[in-house]
C-alpha cells in the first residue's frame, strides 16, 4: 500500500476535506433534554428498522453512537463510503480507519496500474 497516500487521505479527513463530505453540524440550540428526547425517538426509529429516520435525527443531535450504529448498517448494506461519513462525523476512528486504508489502497492499485 501507498504509505503517502494513506497519510494523505488521513490528513484530510482529519480535517473534513477531501470527497467526503463532513461538514454536517449538529442543529445548535437543542438542550440536552431536548437532544436525549430526539435521541430516544431516534432509537426507536433505529430499532423498528428506519434507519434513515433515524440517521437524520442522529445527525441533528450529534449522537455519535446513533452514528456508529447507522454506519454499521450501511456497512453491512455495501455502503462503505457512506457508512465512512458517518464514522468520521461520530470520530469513531477504529471504525472509520480500516475503510480509509481499504480505500487508500485501493486507489494506490488504480493509480499503480495505470502506472504500467
Amino acid at each position: 500500500m501507498n504509505e503517502n497516500l494513506k497519510k494523505k487521505l488521513d490528513s484530510l479527513s482529519q480535517k473534513n476535506e477531501g470527497f467526503i463530505k463532513t461538514t454536517e453540524q449538529p442543529v445548535s440550540g437543542l438542550t440536552s433534554e431536548q437532544k436525549a428526547i430526539l435521541n430516544r425517538k431516534g432509537n426507536i426509529f433505529f430499532n423498528q428498522g428506519d434507519i434513515e429516520q433515524a440517521r437524520r435525527i442522529f445527525l441533528a443531535t450529534g449522537y455519535s453512537d446513533g452514528l456508529s450504529r447507522v454506519a454499521d448498517i450501511y456497512i453491512k448494506q455495501n455502503r462503505e463510503l457512506d457508512a465512512l461519513r458517518l464514522y468520521l462525523l461520530a470520530h469513531n476512528k477504529r471504525k472509520s480507519e480500516p475503510l480509509i486504508e481499504k480505500l487508500a489502497a485501493l486507489i494506490s492499485k488504480i493509480i499503480n496500474k495505470e502506472k504500467t
